[in-house]
């Protein structure tokens, strides 16, 4: 590995780190960390650069990280900035990750659909990323019928209650993210996807792209008052509580996508939604992964604004940041998401594919 790299990491939560460097003969040279943060005293950005000089080139994050450490200047105090974050933004470079910004993003928010039907446009939009033929994609869901979404490897049986889902009119359908299950009423739901490049997270470990993916909506909530940060690996929390939880897949085919899909709770029906979810009963397989009993706090609380307003705002504060045009599936991109809701994603043997 020869030659000059420059990369960019948001700290989530935190600021912008920027890293040029060289990689001579296997190890790094010519390390040049730069960013908007806030660094006492200023001799530890030389500390800094000078830790990561000779490194090797295949240095994880956290080694980088404690190479940083071990060189800071006793008190150094650090805001904005984590030597953690250094450390990712060096990994990112190593593997040219792109930005946010290098992309043209565009917006889906169409008229509600069906349950299943949302399962099988995440899997169609995200490999049109992986293909090259759809540029990264935000799309904001509109549920056509209350649901309970269940994980990729979750049982069927220790989530569901049937008897109680049929009572209320909720449909079961299984995702291909994995995870804990999702209660779905359509008005109280708040659900997006992104589906980005997989060149976006390169040089970020699984855990820490959950937080890189949804730091735009941390601020959108910030800007709504709502002090809200990331719980790993995938919970979007508050002080009062749980307010969504985030779900991810990549895809191999193509240039590699990853899909990461997010529901917040605007509001609940904790009566309805216990009656319908198995949370805390006992198992009734010894398959599949088990739904955590947490604390939600709805956004409809928090904020005291309607649920479209949230939606909207969550929009715009993308928009502001990254850029995004309006768009809209395709025709072609419909068509085969139906075929797969008949197929598969509608199907009891996908549903019930772990019992």
């Amino acid at each position: 590995m020869h030659g000059a790299y420059h990369g960019e990491y948001k700290v989530p939560g935190g600021k912008l780190v920027v890293v040029d460097l060289d990689a001579e003969d296997g190890v790094l040279r010519n390390v040049r960390v730069a960013g908007d943060f806030f660094l006492e005293p200023d001799e530890a950005i030389l500390a800094i650069d000078r830790a990561l000089e000779g490194a090797p080139v295949d240095t994880d994050a956290s080694g980088l990280a404690a190479r940083i450490d071990a060189a800071l200047p006793l008190g150094t105090q650090m805001f904005g900035l984590t030597a953690e974050g250094v450390g990712v933004a060096v990994r990112r470079a190593l593997a040219h990750a792109t930005d946010w910004t290098d992309y043209d993003w565009q917006l889906i928010h169409e008229p509600p659909q069906s349950p299943a039907l949302h399962m099988a446009l995440d899997e169609v939009i995200t490999a049109e990323v992986a293909a090259g033929r759809r540029p990264p994609t935000l799309r904001v869901w509109e549920w056509g019928a209350p649901a309970v979404v269940i994980g990729s490897f979750q049982s069927l049986r220790n989530e569901v209650d049937p008897e109680a889902a049929a009572r209320h009119g909720v449909q079961v359908v299984r995702r291909i993210s994995g995870g804990g299950a999702m209660f779905i009423e359509p008005g109280n739901t708040i659900t997006y996807s992104l589906s980005v490049p997989d060149a976006l997270v390169q040089g970020l470990s699984f855990t820490d792209s959950y937080a890189y993916l949804d730091d735009w909506v941390l601020g959108a909530l910030g800007d709504m008052g709502i002090r809200a940060w990331y719980q790993p690996l995938n919970d979007i929390a508050t002080d009062a509580g749980k307010i969504a939880g985030a779900a991810q897949k990549r895809m191999v085919t193509g240039h590699g996508a990853v899909l990461h899909h997010v529901t917040m709770a605007y509001d609940i029906d904790a009566d309805r939604m216990t009656e319908v979810l198995r949370i805390g009963r006992e198992k009734l397989s010894d398959k599949g992964t088990k739904s955590a009993k947490k604390r939600v706090d709805p956004l409809r609380r928090q904020t005291g604004l309607p649920r479209e307003t949230v939606i909207e705002r969550m929009i715009a504060s993308f928009r502001s940041r990254y850029g995004l045009s309006e768009g809209r599936v395709t025709e072609d991109e419909l068509t085969r998401a139906k075929e797969l809701a008949e197929t598969k994603f509608g199907t009891a043997e996908w549903t019930g594919r772990v019992p």
